[in-house]
């Protein structure tokens, strides 16, 4: 009997321990958050806490219609060998774990004014997002993010490169 509560009260406190931990370091596990895809991105964080309320494009008919206009960049943000892997024709590579070393080219070609729209691997990615908070720090006031990205667009059979 002694042993079976000794054993409980060290996984006890061992639980709370690791929950103390994982709530203070910034890569712990969330245990609430939106895990819901037909709601949007899943993320740790409440829905209107992804970047601004308003800046999402919730459907790849929408996403398509903008494409279509001509006056948005397409921005990938994910991996460089996911971009080379097939990519939206015409979309600009800025993989958002390489931001900074990539921004100030960014800059170069494509204005603070520019209209972008920004997208990664769907709605179970956040890196479209946070590259769209990154965008809006350096500047860009018009940054929307497409959160189907690429797989959305690609079982649309919309056109890859």
């Amino acid at each position: 009997m002694r042993t079976a509560k000794e054993i409980s009260i060290i996984l006890g406190v061992s639980l709370l321990i690791a929950f103390i931990f994982n709530y203070c370091h910034s890569a712990g596990i969330a245990v609430v958050g939106q895990w819901d895809t037909a709601q949007g991105v899943v993320t740790a964080r409440a829905k209107n806490d992804i970047v601004i309320a308003g800046v999402e494009i919730e459907n790849v008919d929408q996403a398509k219609k903008l494409y279509d206009s001509g006056n948005y960049i397409f921005v990938d943000a994910r991996s460089v060998e996911d971009y080379e892997t097939g990519h939206i024709p015409g979309a600009v590579s800025l993989p958002v774990g390489r931001f900074e070393e990539n921004i100030a080219a960014f800059l170069e070609r494509h204005p603070p004014e520019a209209s972008i729209i920004t997208y990664c691997s769907g709605r179970t990615c956040q890196d479209s997002h946070r590259l769209a908070e990154n965008l809006l720090a350096f500047g860009y006031d018009n940054v929307n993010v497409f959160i189907d990205g690429f797989p959305g667009w690609e079982a649309e059979g919309h056109p890859i490169e």
